[in-house]
C-alpha cells in the first residue's frame, strides 16, 4: 500500500480531501435536486420547505463525495488512474492512501444515508427506495462504469432520482413528472462521461474496461453525444407545449423556460468541436470536450432554474 508522499505532507489536510473530493463536479448532482425543488412550486403551487432542501441538498453533496472517492479507490487499484489532472489524483499523488480515501467514503455514504432516513421521516417513507437505489449505484459505480452501465448510473444518479427524491422531500408525494422532466438534465451529464469515454476510449479497451463509447465506435459515439447535447432542447419544448396543446392529462411547464433556448448556441459550438476531433489544427479541443461539456451542463442547468424562477417570482407579482 504506497504511503503518502513528503510532498504530500507539506500540502493542507484540506486540500487533500478537495482533491479527492473533486467539488467542481457537484453542478452534475445537485442542479436535479435544486430543479426537483421548484418544479413542486412552479407547476403546483405547493408550499415550500426550506430546511428540507437544505438537507436534501446536503445529503446529495456528500453522496456525491463519497461515490467520487471510492470510484477513484476502485480505479486505482485497477490501474485505470495513472496520470494527475490538476483537479484530480489526491491517492495517484500519494497525498492520501487508497485506504484512508476508501474509509472516509464509507463514512460518507453511511452520512448521507442517515440524513436520507431523516428526510422520509418528514416527509415520505417511500423515500428510502429512492436513496437506497441510489447508493446503491454510487458503492457500485467503479462496476457498473466498467460494463457499458455508467450512462444509465449518471443518468439516473445525477438527473431523475435526484430530482424525483427532491420533488417528494417537498411535497410528501410520489409523482411521474419530475422524472420526466429530469431528463433533459440528465442526458446532460451522460453527455459529460460520454465525451470523457469517447477521448479515452482506445486507452479504455487496452484496460478491458467496456464503456458505451468503446462499443460504439468513433462515428456512432458522435451521433450519440450529438443527440445527448440537443434531445434536452427538445424535450423542454415538448414539456411547454404539448400538454397545452394536445395531450391535457400532463401539467405544462411554464413558458419561462423557453429561456433555455439561450443555451442553444452553446450546444452548436460543441457540436463543431467535436467533429473537428480529427483535424491536427485543433488538437486540445476533443481533449478537453469533456470540461466544456460541463460547463455548458452548468449553464443549462443555471437557465433552466431561472426560468423556474421567473415563473415563481410573476406568480408572486
Amino acid at each position: 500500500m504506497s504511503q503518502p508522499t513528503p510532498e504530500g505532507a507539506l500540502i493542507p489536510w484540506w486540500k487533500k480531501w478537495l482533491i479527492a473530493a473533486r467539488p467542481w463536479a457537484l453542478p452534475a448532482s445537485t442542479i436535479p435536486v435544486a430543479l426537483g425543488t421548484l418544479l413542486p412550486l412552479a407547476v403546483g403551487r405547493s408550499e415550500f420547505h426550506p430546511g428540507r432542501f437544505v438537507l436534501a441538498l446536503l445529503a446529495m453533496v456528500v453522496l456525491h463525495f463519497a461515490a467520487n472517492m471510492l470510484s477513484d479507490v476502485f480505479d486505482y487499484r485497477r490501474g485505470l488512474d495513472t496520470e494527475v489532472t490538476p483537479v484530480s489524483g489526491a491517492i495517484i499523488r500519494q497525498w492520501l492512501t487508497p485506504e484512508q480515501v476508501r474509509r472516509v467514503a464509507l463514512v460518507l455514504f453511511l452520512l448521507g444515508s442517515l440524513i436520507g432516513v431523516w428526510l422520509a421521516s418528514m416527509s415520505h417513507w417511500g423515500l428510502l427506495l429512492v436513496g437506497l437505489l441510489g447508493v446503491a449505484i454510487g458503492l457500485n459505480y467503479h462496476f457498473l462504469k466498467a460494463h457499458a452501465l455508467g450512462d444509465l448510473a449518471v443518468f439516473l444518479n445525477f438527473g431523475v432520482l435526484g430530482s424525483l427524491g427532491a420533488w417528494v422531500v417537498q411535497t410528501g408525494k410520489f409523482s411521474v413528472w419530475p422524472a420526466l422532466w429530469a431528463v433533459p438534465q440528465a442526458l446532460l451529464v451522460v453527455a459529460i462521461l460520454h465525451a470523457n469515454n469517447w477521448r479515452d476510449s482506445f486507452s479504455d479497451r487496452e484496460k478491458k474496461v467496456v464503456t458505451v463509447a468503446s462499443l460504439l465506435g468513433d462515428h456512432n459515439s458522435l451521433v450519440y453525444y450529438t443527440f445527448l447535447l440537443l434531445a434536452p432542447f427538445v424535450l423542454f419544448l415538448i414539456y411547454i407545449l404539448v400538454p397545452r396543446f394536445w395531450l391535457t392529462g400532463m401539467p405544462a411547464l411554464p413558458w419561462s423556460l423557453l429561456i433555455i433556448l439561450a443555451a442553444l448556441p452553446v450546444a452548436l459550438s460543441l457540436l463543431r468541436r467535436a467533429r473537428r476531433r480529427h483535424e491536427p489544427r485543433h488538437p486540445l479541443e476533443f481533449i478537453v470536450l469533456d470540461g466544456a461539456t460541463s460547463e455548458f451542463n452548468w449553464v443549462f442547468g443555471l437557465l433552466s432554474l431561472g426560468g423556474l424562477g421567473i415563473d415563481l417570482v410573476r406568480h408572486l407579482f
